[in-house]
């Protein structure tokens, strides 16, 4: 089993900044990828940030230039800094993860629980 554990979600007022991180532990061959995906109330989940393990990055217009994703393999740790927060960047904050268990296995996808994170205006 794979576990993917977020952490750094809060209440911030706009303009400010904050970091989260998500581990993943558990059954963990190799990981290609790990990202954020936001959830805003009544809004469908949508991508915020996204890293492979060649350390190619990919963000929306919305958070490019404010959010920053990066992450340490040897920890097999991803972190998301958010800077100059809007009250529209309210939402749960959920880490993603693809990879394969063993090396016979397929490429699985792997959620956290979720993180909330509240800008204030």
């Amino acid at each position: 089993q794979v576990q993917l554990v977020e952490s750094g979600g809060g209440l911030v007022q706009a303009g400010g900044s904050l970091r989260l991180s998500c581990a993943a532990s558990g059954r963990i061959f190799r990981i290609n990828a790990m990202g954020w995906y936001r959830q805003a109330s009544g809004k469908q989940r949508e991508l915020v940030a996204r890293i492979t393990s060649g350390d190619i990055t990919n963000y929306p217009d919305s958070v490019k230039g404010r959010f920053t994703i990066s992450r340490d393999s040897a920890k097999n740790t991803v972190y998301l800094q958010m800077n100059s927060l809007k009250p529209e960047d309210t939402a749960v904050y959920y880490c993603n993860a693809d990879l394969y268990e063993d090396r016979w296995s397929r490429v699985m996808a792997y959620w956290g629980k979720g993180a909330l994170v509240t800008v204030s205006s």
